[in-house]
């Protein structure tokens, strides 16, 4: 074991305002980092409890400063085990899970800081104090009260084996899924096969195969094979659009919907526990379900509002759902295909249909997308709406996790130094997980009266690599990704709150937390941004225009069948916590091909078992929350109409409302809640008219 002295994680806690040494950091050294970290956080917090006075110095900054063991500890063992996933960044999650929710219920369910908090509530200085200070006591008094703060003896006890539970699910889950994604492999030797496939298929899954099977003597070449096709994103998805064997699509699909349902890394009895869990660990503190548990802290406040945003969205999408599906139907029976459609065809014949429509593939479009051009013209656009300089480090003390990985500077108007994040923009099978993501690294704060440290985030995405010496050459959707997790990023470095629990994204009602990612996704068809991003990666010609206008019209293809999809995920996530039984006959697949069914104009596929692969829900922080997707959406396609409004070609409008914007959501952060940061924006309350007139869905 190392000493804690040589231990390069725990030099970060001493130091205070360094970055992490993830060129020297290795697995081994998070136990005894963690064991030291939470001895101390557990330490000092009885002090707290002893000493406390009720006022924001004496009770909230001293709670405040204790998350540093967090964000240098927990925080970065997460982060890790994220993108560089291995047996030893497992084990030590695993081992010291059960620490980090003894001491996040340690502190939730204390008795004199609850009362502490009551008292300071109840107090003149809580009157003087900032919103942003009054809304952190709101919240952690919620917060303790979620906690079972009020309960004792055999209640407080099973609470607390319920709570701790959730978490070794969450874990269990998420290893289920990357071991059987990892397990799997479809192999193709059959050139003729590949016919049709685009070129970037071909080099992604001859680099895979390569990869996989180095040491079989055997070296795959994009023209000549062998190919391995993956469940991971970049690999599964093309393939299903492009591949023409009808059976080999099945195999896949197949395969695809049951990730981690199957043998060994079977998921569904952890979604029936969890839903047991939950639900019996909300009604020890008062609620009926765990939907209503969620929602209580949330913008949307009840499952009412939820639903009534998407009757709002079920009617007005429902026929041009059906026109989607017949338009796909109609392509292939017109190209011989007499059979109904399956889930597996699906995808095939829809990017018949779009490169029919928008006479524009896949493969002419990646050469304009190449990642640097795309990754500039972002910043270029940060700096256009908000006013900031973003250029890679000069620092020498910023060392990263892998060689793809680049660490930025973040400047305002006057060239001063505000914010920080890495980027970590491609797949890395086996090692990192699926999706895309931004987490804080540190956040914005106070420590002892002065700025500790500004704030640094994450932006990860699993975005195609380069291959044979050509750039990283990006999907439209890839390029949209990136601009999402950066809206993210930018609420995370813009903030101007001095509290890190209202700073940036944290403090902010999960609902609403999506709003500046969806934001930032619109600009990627603005013209101005989009002529920026869209120049071939040899010639630096520009996109022929009417390529150009078709890629800008893509954003409504198929907008209503995407928006029905997200539509059945957040009412099944709503349905099972809240009116589900896990005892009863129907177990949680049935549920979802049900609502499916009711929700989209695609058939559902009968054994569709997606759900064991549903991280958001049953892994991560969405649980009772995946509308939350859907709900930000509205609010950001409102935001973005007020650009639309002024005129997108009139730049110091452009400007003006993108420093307001910078302004109100991107600098307030958790420090009001949203319905009045949206107000301040806006002048009024959201509507959906934005979204359905953005997606199409509308006359």
């Amino acid at each position: 074991m190392d000493k804690i002295e040589n231990n390069p994680v725990l030099e970060l806690l001493k130091k205070k305002d360094c970055l992490p040494k993830f060129d020297e950091i290795k697995p081994e050294h998070f136990i005894p980092a963690l064991q030291y970290a939470f001895s101390q956080m557990q330490a000092e917090f009885r002090e707290i409890e002893k000493n406390l006075t009720p006022t924001w110095d004496g009770l909230c900054q001293p709670l405040e400063d204790l998350e540093l063991y967090l964000e240098y500890g927990w925080n970065l063992l997460l982060h890790l085990s994220s993108v560089k996933n291995c047996e030893g960044y497992r084990k030590a999650e695993a081992e010291m899970m059960p620490q980090f929710v003894q001491t996040q219920l340690m502190m939730s369910q204390s008795k004199p800081v609850y009362e502490g908090l009551k008292a300071l509530k109840a107090s003149e200085e809580y009157q003087k104090l900032s919103e942003s200070r009054k809304r952190i006591i709101d919240i952690k008094l919620k917060k303790c009260e979620q906690a079972g703060v009020g309960l004792t003896g055999l209640k407080k006890h099973r609470f607390n084996y319920l709570f701790n539970r959730i978490s070794e699910i969450g874990i269990d889950f998420n290893n289920n899924i990357l071991d059987s994604v990892n397990n799997y492999e479809f192999i193709i030797n059959d050139k003729a096969k590949t016919e049709g496939w685009p070129q970037n298929l071909k080099n992604l899954a001859s680099s895979s195969y390569n990869r996989a099977h180095a040491d079989e003597g055997i070296t795959s070449t994009p023209e000549n094979g062998p190919w391995r096709i993956t469940l991971v994103q970049p690999s599964y998805m093309p393939f299903l659009q492009h591949h023409r064997d009808r059976i080999d699509r099945h195999t896949i699909y197949k395969a695809f919907a049951s990730r981690a349902a199957e043998g060994r890394f079977n998921n569904l009895p952890l979604i029936i526990e969890l839903t047991k869990v939950r639900n019996e660990m909300v009604k020890l503190v008062g609620y009926e379900n765990f939907a209503a548990y969620s929602l209580d802290v949330k913008m949307a406040k009840n499952i009412e509002n939820v639903k009534k945003m998407y009757k709002e969205l079920e009617d007005a999408t429902r026929p041009y759902g059906k026109k989607d599906l017949e338009a796909i139907q109609n392509l292939a029976n017109e190209n011989g295909f007499k059979e109904p459609l399956k889930q597996w065809d699906v995808a095939f014949w829809a990017e018949r249909l779009r490169e029919k429509t928008f006479n524009i593939t896949d493969d002419l479009i990646r050469p304009y997308f190449p990642f640097n051009q795309v990754r500039d013209s972002l910043f270029e656009l940060a700096e256009r709406l908000f006013g900031i300089k973003i250029i890679p480090t000069q620092r020498k003390d910023a060392p990263v996790w892998d060689k793809d990985v680049v660490f930025y500077d973040v400047a305002d108007e006057n060239g001063h130094n505000i914010a920080h994040f890495y980027l970590d923009p491609f797949v890395r099978p086996g090692e990192k997980r699926a999706g895309a993501w931004m987490e804080n690294c540190f956040s914005r704060r106070m420590y002892k009266g002065k700025i500790l440290r500004k704030p640094v985030v994450y932006i990860c995405c699993n975005a195609t690599t380069p291959q044979d010496g050509k750039p990283s050459l990006f999907s439209f959707t890839e390029m949209k990704t990136l601009f999402h997790e950066f809206g993210h990023a930018l609420q995370g470095m813009l903030t101007n709150v001095d509290e890190s629990e209202a700073a940036g994204c944290n403090g902010v009602e999960w609902d609403a937390v999506e709003l500046c990612s969806q934001f930032m996704e619109n600009w990627c068809i603005e013209k101005k941004t989009l002529s920026k991003i869209a120049r071939h990666y040899k010639t630096g010609e520009p996109m022929p225009h009417d390529m150009f206008e078709k890629v800008r019209g893509l954003k409504k293809f198929r907008a209503a069948y995407q928006m029905q999809r997200q539509l059945s995920f957040g009412k099944f996530d709503l349905i099972l916590n809240s009116d589900y039984d896990p005892d009863g006959d129907k177990d949680p697949v049935e549920l979802f091909v049900d609502i499916s069914n009711e929700c989209c104009a695609m058939p559902a596929y009968e054994d569709d078992k997606f759900i064991c692969a549903f991280q958001h829900i049953f892994a991560n922080e969405y649980g009772a929350g995946y509308y939350s997707y859907k709900w930000a959406e509205v609010l950001s396609a409102d935001a973005f109409a007020a650009f639309e409004e002024e005129g997108l070609d009139n730049e110091e409008a452009v400007q003006r409302i993108g420093r307001k914007f910078r302004d109100t959501f991107l600098a307030l952060g958790g420090s009001k809640h949203p319905s009045e940061v949206f107000r301040l924006f806006r002048g009024r309350d959201p509507e959906t008219k934005a979204l359905l007139r953005h997606s199409g869905c509308c006359n």
